[in-house]
């Protein structure tokens, strides 16, 4: 959770917002760090206003947009409201990629992909956005503290995807709570912290879970709970946080719904629904690559393609969460020991790796591709695993701070090339 949300965002009106799969919204966070040690550099105030020649703490080019996070050394670019297509949003990003890199060069930075910074001490290197909507990121400070890898250290994919109604959300959201323990199995970006080899492959997840740990309610076990109405949700969910938070925030500085930090969250301002917990991958290609795969299997879900089935009798939550906090630590390599979820996914049978399930999956329906964008990224991360899993074989056994410096600035080189990090086999 780099920026919990409290910059006011472009809402459309209500009559104007796309219905179910008919818009995407997608954010994608990358570290701004030294052109030579990799360090993080805390100077994104100072690229936005490079760019825009004035201060400011949001850019718009165009159909992306940059703007600032919770820390000054992240930097997100965006689509500028919902994109009608995925197609060619890969191209657009890594345009934006390479002019904020020129707008670096100057300043000795340049941006760095990944989930999580290998070796940054958040104790020390924390340094939160000074300028707008200081009082909501002091506020979240204040209550949680922000310099911590839960807060400081994590960069996302975030993926908004509309509604219409109640009923169009209910179904979405239930689609989503059954893809998000998967995710991991994808995603996972973030298998070093603190110089050294996590417990995790998925490290960002790991810390994000307990970021909230002080108020519980407010991100749950991030896999949230069953959702069938605006009404409804308000009332069991928002109000719940609220009130748990008002002993700490009297001002109700945070009273809005970007404060739920699950895994999903219903953004009724925006009439969508934003998935968070999608890691950061090296380049654009590869980040819209799991963007679709995942867009393409809520839909399947939502539209009941994959299997028709009584939303009611849906895995519960706990369910669902115990699996995710499973695909946290292995990833793709994680099985699915659950017969009611395999069944809502449409495989049956006994246990599946995560892996192999995605797979299946995708094979049976693949992400439509017109323009080649991300097919081959998505084939790398199927057949080789996801970006962890790479980075681990890349940086070898035993690995120290040398190993990770050169994984570090292979991705960077990723970043830049628009090139998916493959490893040779054996």
């Amino acid at each position: 959770m780099s920026d919990p949300g409290g910059k006011p965002t472009s809402v459309l009106a209500v009559d104007e917002r796309p219905g179910l799969f008919e818009g995407f919204g997608v954010e994608v966070e990358l570290m701004i760090v030294d052109a030579e040690s990799l360090d993080v550099r805390p100077i994104c105030d100072r690229l936005i206003e490079a760019v825009a020649g004035e201060p400011a703490s949001e850019i718009e080019r165009g159909d992306i947009a940059w703007s600032n996070e919770l820390t000054l050394h992240v930097l997100e670019l965006k689509t500028n409201g919902p994109a009608s297509t995925l197609a060619g949003l890969a191209g657009r990003f890594h345009e934006n990629v390479l002019a904020a890199n020129r707008a670096l060069e100057g300043l000795g930075a340049r941006l760095m992909p990944g989930a999580m910074h290998p070796w940054m001490d958040p104790a020390a290197e924390t340094r939160l956005w000074p300028h707008e909507y200081t009082e909501v990121y002091n506020t979240f400070d204040r209550i949680f503290g922000c310099s911590g890898h839960g807060w400081a250290n994590l960069q996302s994919t975030h993926l908004n995807l509309p509604f219409e109604n109640d009923e169009e959300f209910r179904r979405l959201h239930a689609a989503i709570r059954i893809v998000l323990p998967l995710i991991p199995g994808l995603a996972a970006s973030s298998p070093f912290q603190d110089g050294r080899v996590g417990a995790a492959l998925d490290g960002r997840l790991a810390a994000y879970r307990g970021n909230a740990r002080r108020v519980p309610s407010v991100a749950g076990r991030v896999i949230p709970e069953v959702g069938t109405s605006r009404q409804q949700y308000e009332r069991e969910i928002l109000q719940r946080i609220y009130a748990d938070l008002e002993p700490h925030d009297p001002e109700g500085v945070l009273r809005h719904e970007w404060v739920n930090a699950r895994g999903a969250i219903a953004r009724f301002d925006r009439g969508a629904i934003e998935i968070r917990i999608i890691d950061a991958q090296e380049c654009p290609s590869a980040d819209l690559a799991v963007v679709a795969a995942v867009s393409t299997l809520v839909r399947s879900l939502t539209d009941g393609r994959l299997s028709h089935r009584d939303l009611d009798a849906d895995p519960s939550t706990d369910t669902l969460a115990d699996l995710f906090d499973r695909a946290v630590v292995d990833a793709e390599r994680t099985e699915i020991s659950e017969p009611e979820l395999l069944d809502v996914l449409g495989l049956g049978g006994g246990p599946l790796p995560v892996g192999e399930a995605w797979t299946r999956i995708l094979v049976a329906d693949p992400p439509e591709d017109p323009a080649g964008e991300w097919t081959a990224a998505l084939e790398t991360i199927l057949r080789q695993g996801p970006l962890a899993r790479r980075m681990l074989a890349l940086a070898g056994p035993n690995s120290g701070r040398k190993d990770l410096a050169r994984v570090a600035d292979t991705l960077c080189s990723c970043l830049l090339e628009n090139r998916v990090l493959t490893v040779e086999a054996g």
